[in-house]
């Protein structure tokens, strides 16, 4: 029998870190709060960079003693096909665990939070067996000769995962780059550690070896910049925000890393004037509230033609005030708290600024009371119009439950202040004529583009950014060509010396007797 991720200490449970096999405790502990009471949810041991060089020097050995990175594809999707029995199993489980942990909804938390890892690492099983790992080149050349390229694994593969969607970008890190034969090391966020640490005793009960995969905990600055820096790690996957990318970036050149970062969002969502009202307003309510807004991808520039923004902003106020905010455990429960007191206080500071710059708070704005409001981090979803591009609210990412209307008068300037951003992560159009929101969609520079819809990510799908949000792409076949190296083997097909092209810089060899 496994041994379990968490003991219990104090009444509550307490999470170790999982390195080369091993449940690694510390000296200090992280406090694990649920935002929407402030009660404990548990504790998680507190990594140093002593803890992150034994998980990379862990990762490291398993890596070149090459158990897993020789085990045939096929049977690497085995393992994952036993994760995923595993973490299905514990579906409910899980689910709750992330209300309580991360303020999700519960229908939330069982959709989203479990079920796209659910969907994710089947996919990534599926993948690994169809991947094209080796394939023949044409016969070519100055001489002749046959050419093979493989996709092999990079080495040690490091993963940090944000608070925001822990199993799902967790996964997203860990599956393909395990998947495809790497070892990796996991940096889990210390508000949210717990999820990584469950995936550990499900990759262990599926016949994972062990130190092919490790979890440490620890504060960004320290643990996670260590990591980042390490000359071992050889690929580095990040999710986070623009400002932190940067410094990742920078600091995983020194040793030439690869690098795919998923970053920050602020994105468009344009409603045409041919627009199905019904969905789009919902629609575009979805957009900028899954998580009380705390997801990178979100939707929170509402652009509207001019002709349509009063009917259009009455709607959504209106489709607004019948959704209920309050308790993630409750069933009923649409919006649930944002993370913590540092999250809460920024979100609303961004509120004051809108309201300084001019912009018209047209819903919300403020953190609710009353019954069931008493303790946790609340910020009333919030609706600003009169909003220009130029305003930070329709700038800067609030990572909150706050969304910008901006009018327009003609698709072209929709399309101009779309892309009159540093980010470019998503966006959506609304319309009813397929071809028209094709035509928007061609020209609007975001990585993820939804027409007459939003946040339906595919696992089939490549996920990432242009400019400031991001390089690199996770899921679809591209998460494995990024946790790989491809390998150009050619094959001499002549048969003897005189048939190939030494003599262009050797001569003619002499004649032999």
């Amino acid at each position: 029998m496994t041994e379990k991720a968490a003991v219990e200490r104090q009444g509550v449970p307490h999470y170790r870190m999982f390195i080369g096999g091993e449940w690694v405790d510390s000296d200090e502990q992280y406090e694990v709060i649920n935002p929407a009471t402030e009660e404990l949810v548990a504790t998680a041991a507190k990594g140093t960079t002593a803890h992150a060089d034994a998980a990379v020097a862990a990762a490291k050995r398993s890596f070149e003693e090459g158990v897993w990175r020789n085990t045939p594809p096929v049977e690497r999707a085995a393992v994952l096909d036993r994760v995923l029995a595993t973490l299905a199993s514990r579906m409910d489980e899980l689910a709750e665990l992330g209300s309580r942990e991360c303020g999700f909804p519960l229908r939330l938390s069982q959709a989203i939070s479990v079920g796209f890892p659910l969907m994710h690492i089947q996919h990534f099983a599926d993948l690994t067996r169809a991947y094209e790992w080796e394939r023949p080149g044409p016969v070519t050349g100055q001489v002749l000769n046959a050419q093979l390229v493989r996709r092999e694994p990079i080495g040690v593969c490091l993963g940090i995962v944000p608070w925001n969607f822990p199993l799902v970008l967790g996964a997203w890190k860990a599956i393909p780059a395990l998947a495809a034969g790497n070892s990796v090391v996991i940096k889990v966020d210390e508000k949210t550690p717990t999820a990584q640490l469950e995936l550990a005793t499900m990759l262990r009960e599926a016949g994972l070896p062990d130190g092919v995969y490790n979890v440490v905990t620890g504060d960004g600055e320290t643990v996670g910049a260590h990591l980042v820096a390490h000359p071992d790690v050889r690929k580095v996957s990040f999710t986070g925000s623009t400002e932190v990318g940067r410094e990742v970036m920078r600091t995983a050149a020194d040793t030439i890393k690869k690098v795919t970062l998923e970053l920050g969002g602020k994105g468009p969502n344009i409603v045409l004037d041919d627009a199905d009202l019904d969905a789009a307003v919902d629609g575009s309510l979805y957009a900028f509230l899954l998580h009380a807004g705390q997801a990178c991808e979100s939707g929170t520039r509402l652009l509207l033609p001019t002709a349509l923004h009063d009917e259009f902003v009455e709607r959504l106020i209106a489709r607004l005030k019948t959704l209920k905010i309050g308790n993630p455990l409750d069933a009923g429960t649409d919006i649930g708290p944002v993370m913590n007191a540092v999250q809460r206080d920024r979100i609303l500071g961004y509120i004051e600024r809108g309201k300084k710059e001019g912009a018209t708070l047209a819903h919300g704005g403020t953190s609710p009371s009353g019954p069931g409001f008493e303790k946790g981090f609340w910020v009333e979803p919030t609706v600003f119009t009169d909003v220009t591009n130029d305003m930070c609210i329709a700038r800067e990412e609030i990572f909150g439950p706050v969304l910008s209307v901006l009018r327009y008068d003609s698709v072209d300037e929709a399309i101009k202040i779309a892309n009159d951003t540093e980010y470019g992560l998503s966006a959506g159009v609304w319309s009813q004529d397929v071809q028209r929101a094709l035509d928007v969609a061609r020209r609007l520079q975001a990585g993820s583009i939804w027409i007459n819809d939003w946040h339906n990510i595919s696992q089939h799908m490549p996920f990432g950014g242009y400019k400031q949000s991001g390089n690199g792409r996770e899921l679809g076949p591209d998460a494995l060509d990024e946790f790989t190296e491809e390998k150009a083997i050619t094959i001499d097909l002549t048969g003897h010396v005189s048939r190939r092209a030494y003599g262009l810089v050797i001569g003619t060899p002499p004649a032999t007797a």
